[in-house]
């Protein structure tokens, strides 16, 4: 048992240790606050793929966990809007294609968010093509044998898009109206249920990004037959893009970034994009996003800003052109 006088002088000293554990104890805490990346589409596409790769090589470069956390439907709105409702404290980051930033808010009335007001872009880093897929079950091989295809169906056929008013249903408004024949869009929440549908054989074709549809392609399962771009890709070097098919004005490719709540601190964006930076160099990460049909291409937040308002300046046209009404 200590005396008196040492428990007088041991006192403070464990009341220090205390106060210090604590500290500690709060740091760690707060240094383990899991970052949430959101994803706009169900699990198994290609975007939830992407940021499930994004999650598990990050964590160790940004010091927390990162967790994907999908918000699926509606294009991505639902995700956008949830983005829009968390605090800007550098935790929540959405982690999108050009559909929910430059298209979305187009083409729906009261999407529920701003991109321009309650967003901050972070980084951008990817490039893709969309396409247009048939089903293992037709016939078809080549886009040309696609149209003969329809043709023969009395010229009408549904083609799946993973979301309503998106790129892909004005892809199929083009080809409709350049090939002379009925196709219509059927809107699914998210690549995942139309490549089931596909897959099944309940429809025929489908237009997505070349990611949803580059495992069953190398599988035999479906068939890519034309690509968005102002060239092939150069994982299907025998596919045609839609210019060369006869559909111009889809040269433009589409791209992934990462968007912030608006105010999200600039210090703790220019660390998560520092970070992904260093993730995109990883020879790992790089193969396996080429594998999926991306063009890996690091964007810092000044040119990903730009190349997201120049690619909605784009759409904005098509869509006006197009004679579609917001919705």
């Amino acid at each position: 048992m200590f005396s008196p006088q040492r428990r007088a002088l041991v006192r403070p000293l464990l009341g220090a240790l205390a106060l210090a554990a604590c500290c500690l104890t709060g740091g760690l805490a707060q240094a383990q606050t899991p970052v949430r990346l959101l994803v706009g589409f169900p699990p198994g596409g290609g975007t939830d793929a992407i940021a499930r790769t994004l999650a598990e090589k990050m964590g160790p470069l940004l010091g927390s966990p990162v967790i994907v956390e999908n918000r699926a439907g509606a294009g991505g709105q639902i995700a956008a809007q949830a983005l829009k409702a968390a605090p800007a404290d550098g935790h929540v980051f959405f982690v999108t294609h050009d559909h929910t930033i430059s298209v979305l808010p187009q083409v729906v009335k009261s999407p529920g968010f701003d991109p321009a007001k309650d967003f901050v872009p972070v980084a951008g880093f990817a490039t893709f093509a969309n396409a247009l897929a048939v089903s293992g079950n037709t016939p078809a091989k080549t886009f040309t044998e696609y149209v003969a295809w329809v043709k023969a169906q009395g010229g009408k056929s549904s083609v799946g898009i993973p979301a309503p008013a998106s790129t892909p249903e004005f892809m199929v408004k083009l080809a409709a109206d350049t090939y002379k024949l009925d196709l219509q869009s059927v809107p699914y929440r998210g690549s995942a249920p139309m490549l089931a549908d596909m897959l099944g054989g309940q429809i025929a074709a489908g237009i997505g990004s070349v990611p949803d549809f580059i495992e069953n392609q190398k599988a035999g399962k479906l068939r890519i037959v034309a690509v968005v771009g102002d060239k092939r890709q150069a994982l299907l070097p025998d596919v045609p893009t839609f210019a060369e098919l006869g559909l111009p004005g889809l040269e433009d490719m589409p791209y992934y970034g990462v968007f912030a709540p608006a105010g999200t601190p600039q210090a703790v964006i220019d660390k998560f994009s520092a970070s992904l930076a260093q993730v995109l160099a990883q020879p790992e990460v790089r193969d396996r996003f080429t594998g999926l049909g991306l063009a890996v291409q690091y964007m810092p937040q000044a040119a990903f800003a730009a190349r997201e308002k120049a690619y909605t300046q784009a759409w904005g046209r098509i869509i006006k052109s197009s004679g579609f009404q917001p919705q």
